[in-house]
Parts: C-alpha cells; sequence; structure tokens
C-alpha cells in the first residue's frame, strides 16, 4: 500500500538521521530517541494528510482524525479503559505479592513525570495514527472490521519485536493489545480515543507503578515495581503488560466495549 510505503521511506530516513546524530555526539540516546518519536508522528500526520487529499481522495472523519473525534466523553472514557484495565491487573498481581515495590534511585518523581508524559502522549499518538487511522479505515473498506483490527494488531504486534525481553506470549498480548485499541477506535470513531487509552496504559505503568513498558525501563526515581511471581502471570522482564493478568484486563475492556458500544451498532 502506498500509504505503507511511505511510511517505511519516512522511517529509514528517520533512523539513520537519528543515528548519524548520535555518532556525531549533537544528540545522546534520550534526545535522539524524542527526536524519532517525534518525527515519526509527523511522518504519520503528513503521510495520512497526502492519502486523504491526493490520493484516497476522503475527510479526515473517516480516519477517526477530524475534530468531532476529539470529543470529551470519548476521550474520558478511553483515558479510563486504557488505566483501569492494567491498573487494576497491576493492583491484583501486587495484593497477591507477585509484583512487589522496591526502593528506586535518589530523584524528582515529579519532574521525571513531566517529561515522561510528554514522551507517552507523542509516542501513543504517533503509533495510533500509523496503526489505527488510515490504514485500518483502509482495510475496513476492504475486509470488514475483524479482519481489518486482526491485521493492524498482527502488524502493531510486530512493530514491538525488536523489544528487549519479547517473547511469544508478550507478541501474542501485544496484539492482543492493538485488538482492544482497534475495538476503542471503532466504538468511540477517534483515534485520539484509542491514544487516551494507549497513553493511560502505559503512564499507568511507567509513571504510576514506575515498571517497564513493553521491555523498555523508563527513569524511576524513588521506587520501581517488580516481577516477584511467576513470569507468565507478571510479564517478567517485559514488564506488567506481558503476563497473563494484563491479557484479563483488556478482556473484560472488550467484553464491557462490546456491551455497552459495539453491540448496539453491529459491529466488531
Amino acid at each position: 500500500m502506498a500509504f505503507l510505503l511511505l511510511l517505511v521511506v519516512a522511517e529509514v530516513a528517520i533512523a539513520s538521521a537519528a543515528r548519524a546524530l548520535v555518532a556525531a555526539d549533537r544528540l545522546g540516546p534520550e534526545r535522539a530517541l524524542l527526536f524519532q518519536i517525534v518525527l515519526q508522528l509527523v511522518a504519520a500526520v503528513v503521510a495520512t494528510a497526502i492519502m486523504l487529499r491526493s490520493i484516497d481522495v476522503r475527510p479526515w472523519s473517516d480516519v477517526g482524525l477530524d475534530r468531532s473525534a476529539l470529543r470529551p466523553r470519548a476521550l474520558v472514557e478511553g483515558w479510563l479503559l486504557g488505566a483501569l484495565t492494567i491498573g487494576v491487573a497491576c493492583a491484583v498481581l501486587l495484593s497477591a505479592g507477585w509484583l512487589r515495590v522496591v526502593p528506586g534511585p535518589d530523584g524528582s518523581s515529579l519532574a521525571a513525570a513531566g517529561s515522561l508524559t510528554l514522551f507517552l502522549v507523542l509516542a501513543a499518538l504517533g503509533e495510533e495514527t500509523i496503526s489505527r487511522g488510515y490504514l485500518l479505515t483502509a482495510l475496513r473498506d476492504g475486509v470488514g472490521d475483524r479482519a481489518a483490527v486482526g491485521v493492524t494488531s498482527v502488524l502493531f504486534g510486530a512493530a514491538h519485536l525488536q523489544n528487549a525481553g519479547v517473547t511469544a506470549q508478550s507478541f501474542l498480548i501485544v496484539v492482543l493489545a492493538g485488538v482492544f485499541l482497534g475495538a476503542i477506535r471503532i466504538a468511540f470513531r477517534s483515534v485520539y480515543a484509542s491514544t487516551a487509552a494507549h497513553v493511560a496504559w502505559n503512564w499507568m505503568l511507567a509513571v504510576a507503578f514506575h515498571a517497564s513498558v513493553s521491555g523498555i525501563r523508563f527513569e524511576a526515581p524513588d521506587y520501581r515495581t517488580v516481577s516477584q511471581g511467576p513470569v507468565w502471570l507478571t510479564g517478567g522482564q517485559w514488564g506488567p503488560e506481558g503476563g497473563v493478568a494484563a491479557a484479563l484486563g483488556m478482556f473484560l475492556g472488550l467484553g464491557y466495549l462490546y456491551r455497552t458500544r459495539l453491540q448496539r451498532r453491529g459491529e466488531t
């Protein structure tokens, strides 16, 4: 597809530029990662605009990125769905002793939370624009809701295969996360709603619990949440989102979406 080709070309160029800046000591690794995230978001928006204006002419509302998709209720419900599904799963694991809070390095949790939140918002918006914006809409036109969500979810999982500590289980759970986010996108007709859920999920893990997110350990002053139970349940190195507890939380979220929104509309 033209959309994917545009993104691949942009990704190669962005990654090359980031590596060159790091090699020239113009950017440190953390700033280089932020540089990549910002440019990936810009590339996703530009590629979408090119498709909508020049190739597959259609309104922004078709891809869930119009102004009406920014409805406050959709954003709030999306946020709550993302936060509660992983938050409850982590709370259960903590109460059972399978996750444990341990001391972390000295530092300002507030300052770290601010910079990390900005990073999480930019990263999630970029991923959602790519996975559940134009691509999901184009696939829905050809193969229907279920297959479109399935294909984009597998691609979403594949995009995380290079992360540290990836396993077959963590890959499948990331695919399930793609299904969960895809259902939110369709239920609310809003990429912003699925972005809110995506941000809330990662924010609960990285900022609230100071746990790993998809195998990535962020700066975590004061305390950390680490696995003390079976890896298949807690996610181990991948973080709590890689365990069965997180998967069960997403199934509950999907059940809620189906009963309250999707079933009424006859979708997914």
